[in-house]
């Protein structure tokens, strides 16, 4: 049996380790460290949320 330590970053869909991570802003679904650094807050579906006028 292997674990996995791994979840799938809302804002660009890659795998990443969970650890690496941080949360969105919003909502708290797992963004990748890469999108973070690149100055991500927000997952996909909250920022088509914040568009729509939905806060």
């Amino acid at each position: 049996m292997s674990e996995r330590d791994s979840m799938v970053c809302r804002s660009c869909g890659k795998e990443e380790r969970a650890s690496e991570g941080y949360p969105c802003e919003r909502c708290g679904t797992f963004i990748c460290q890469v999108c973070s650094m690149r100055g991500v807050v927000l997952c996909a579906k909250c920022v088509d949320e914040v568009a729509k006028g939905a806060q």
